[in-house]
């Protein structure tokens, strides 16, 4: 494996807030990973993850210069991304982050020049779209089950975060917000489906100029400031010729139309929320009804979240052990920093759309990922 110890690659977490459960959980489940150690700002997160899954606690870094470490999963908060995975770099280690990839797309192309240079690879969530559902809409589309995709919509709408998280503000600043928070889901899967966006239109607003934290917790009852736009509406033209209109909003208190919905010269789509990695793909031959198909079925969308009466399915940690294959095999990872940089791109290009008014022309890169199939799925299993 280029740039690692033996066949596993040792990955450090730097980051073990909610989100670490899922990744260390899920590590397990694949070939070619394993969890050594863990780091928090606050030690007493850290020691209380190291000891739920038997890894090292450490110190932040330590772990980014630990030598038993060769990849560093950066799960920190969206403002901090930029910042750890280029002190990651700087130790010479890969690293795959959640997303966005870094909170400007300025930042983003910083991190893939200093990867670069140094023959460093970086992966970026999303990986949903390498789940169940995706892999059978990215299926259907390329059998030309719905023909050359023509128009789409794709809807990320609900409240926000205050009902439910104890200290919600970052959501709601710069670099937060539903585009940046929620969009990459969306995008990926788009351009994952239909290759790369190359213009922009978009409106924006923000229905709250503050917000009122109702979930429990010692700041129950407080507000704080709205500083990014929490509605935003985009026609985004993509290199193939498909116009899709993206939606995202956390000022809607209900709404009926499905996350995605792409419609072709031979047939429609109906994909589930790209947030997950299974759920139903509706299809619809030149005007049929709905046929439907529960991808639960297939690999990575059996429920196995939470661990205790799972009700959905959650295998992040897919898109590392892709990565994990292609550093072995010297090849792109599917969720790969190109692909992360490109959508980061298209949702900068939406803020700033929808604040200035005018269209923003977007570079369309080779950034598509290669199809998973279900026999490559399968191989990144133990």
């Amino acid at each position: 494996m280029t740039g690692t110890s033996g066949d596993r690659l040792r990955i450090g977490v730097v980051g073990c807030g909610s989100i670490s459960e899922a990744y260390m959980r899920n590590a397990a489940l694949f070939i070619g990973v394993e969890v050594v150690a863990c780091a928090d700002l606050n030690p007493t997160t850290a020691s209380k993850r190291a000891a739920e899954f038997g890894v090292t606690a450490m110190e932040v870094d330590d772990l980014l210069a630990a030598p038993g470490v060769d990849l560093v999963l950066n799960l920190t908060v969206p403002a901090a991304h930029f910042d750890v995975t280029m002190r990651a770099l700087a130790e010479n280690k890969h690293v795959f982050t959640e997303k966005p990839l870094s909170d400007t797309a300025a930042g983003g192309r910083a991190i893939l020049a200093e990867a670069n240079k140094r023959g460093l690879t970086v992966g970026s969530a999303p990986d949903t779209f390498m789940g169940a559902a995706g892999r059978t809409a990215r299926r259907l589309i390329e059998e030309g089950a719905i023909g050359r995709p023509v128009i789409g919509t794709a809807f990320m709408m609900g409240r926000g975060m205050e009902h439910w998280h104890p200290d919600p503000s970052f959501y709601y600043q710069p670099g937060g917000g539903p585009v940046l928070d929620m969009g990459p889901y969306y995008l990926t899967m788009m351009v994952n489906l239909m290759g790369p966006v190359s213009r922009v239109h978009a409106v924006s607003t923000s229905g709250q100029t503050e917000r009122l934290i109702t979930a429990q917790g010692p700041k129950q009852g407080t507000t704080f400031p709205v500083e990014t736009p929490t509605s935003v509406l985009s026609l985004l033209e993509f290199a193939c010729g498909a116009k899709v209109t993206f939606g995202a909003s956390w000022d809607v208190f209900r709404h009926t139309p499905p996350p995605i919905e792409l419609h072709g010269t031979e047939g429609s789509l109906r994909l589930p929320d790209p947030d997950n990695f299974s759920g139903v793909i509706g299809l619809s031959r030149a005007g049929a009804p709905w046929e439907d198909t529960d991808t639960a079925r297939f690999t990575f969308g059996g429920f196995n979240w939470p661990t205790v009466n799972p009700d959905r399915a959650n295998y992040r940690m897919v898109g590392l052990a892709d990565m994990a294959r292609a550093l072995r095999e010297g090849t792109r990872p599917r969720a790969s920093a190109g692909l992360a940089l490109h959508v980061l791109e298209v949702l900068e290009a939406v803020l700033t759309a929808g604040g200035t008014g005018r269209a923003v022309d977007v570079a369309p890169v080779d950034c598509q990922p290669e199809a998973l199939t279900e026999e490559d799925a399968k191989a990144l299993l133990q």
